[in-house]
């Protein structure tokens, strides 16, 4: 380990064993299907599952796998389809999707394949069009038109995939945080070969995982949200943990190898809002190029044709869940700027 790696992990483990920050080492083990899908006031979200036959013929998958979803508000009017991050799942969006359906929005929330409560295939491909085949497939088979798509860093380039190869279909995207803009070179591509592993996934130690949470995502940690925390600690060692450490190695490698959104934003015809933390520290990547995430969003901004840019002061990469009010609050005011759908 270098010293400029040494230095915050020997920190947060000396945080760790002083008390200031809870540890859930010693815990019991905690599956994916035991993660509790919950509103904030703790009750239970309809959780259903949908099989894919698309998409594993279009992938020429052996088995078809199947997602899980919440809908909120099946009677509402207009369609959000939100769509979670590199190595989350669609409780990243417990501030959004209650306070939206009372807003009168039909509401689905999707667990990516690979992540969540949904199945981990290994003969999935984890590229961003694979991804947005099977967020396409969803939106289909719930009967949603002109979805107005929400999604966050990988989500987000989900989304944009979405409306590239079918510029017709979305109403609205909402790109949170957005992966997708940044540019990488082939010597950083191979970086990020090497430096993300499935063994690196797996034996990651506790102050690591503190820190790639709390430190590299948020600007305003609260306790309210160690539930992070715990289900990442809990869930290593549960017999999908090495199918969902796969599906993020492969995600990384899609995401990192694949110019088609930067090199296509021309296409999209929905109207876009990129709203994004000004405190983000992992856009741009802090290893590789450093800077600040305005000059990133600001080429994804100029790419999308008649775009809202919108950056929250002091707020982080998980901008929906580091400021929920003032995040809701941009994205409310865009959607109330849509023309009524068709």
């Amino acid at each position: 380990m270098t010293t400029s790696r040494a230095v915050p992990a020997l920190l947060l483990s000396a945080v760790l064993a002083s008390g200031c920050v809870r540890s859930y080492r010693s815990e019991p083990p905690l599956d994916f299907q035991d993660f509790p899908y919950t509103s904030l006031d703790g009750q239970p979200w309809p959780l259903q599952r949908l099989p894919l036959p698309k998409t594993a013929e279009t992938y020429q998958m052996a088995t078809v796998p199947q997602v899980a979803y919440v809908e909120l508000n099946p009677q509402g009017a207009r369609t959000l389809v939100f769509i979670h991050g590199l190595g989350s799942y669609l409780k990243f969006w417990r501030y959004q999707l209650d306070a939206f359906a009372q807003q009168g929005y039909r509401v689905v929330a999707v667990d990516l394949p690979g992540y969540g409560k949904s199945d981990k295939p290994a003969t999935f491909p984890y590229t961003m069009e694979a991804m947005a085949d099977a967020v396409r497939e969803v939106v289909q088979a719930l009967g949603v038109e002109r979805p107005l798509l929400v999604g966050h860093s990988m989500g987000a380039q989900t989304a944009l995939s979405y409306a590239i190869r079918y510029p017709e279909e979305p109403g609205a995207l909402v790109l949170t945080s957005p992966a997708g803009f940044e540019k990488f070179s082939d010597k950083e591509k191979r970086w990020f070969r090497r430096s993300l592993t499935t063994t690196f996934i797996k034996s990651s130690p506790e102050y690591n995982i503190w820190g790639s949470v709390r430190q590299a995502n948020f600007s305003r940690w609260r306790p309210e949200l160690e539930w992070l925390i715990e289900e990442r600690v809990r869930v290593v060692g549960t017999p999908a943990f090495d199918a969902y450490a796969y599906a993020n190695v492969r995600t990384v490698d899609g995401l990192a190898h694949n110019d088609f959104v930067r090199d296509n934003l021309g296409r999209v015809q929905a109207p876009a809002l990129i709203v994004f933390g000004e405190e983000d520290r992992l856009i741009p990547n802090p290893f590789l190029h450093g800077g600040w995430a305005r000059d990133i969003m600001a080429y994804g901004h100029a790419g999308l044709r008649g775009s809202s840019l919108v950056g929250l002061e002091g707020c982080g990469h998980s901008v929906q869940l580091d400021c929920p009010q003032e995040y809701n609050a941009a994205v409310t005011t865009f959607l109330g700027k849509l023309a009524p759908a068709p």
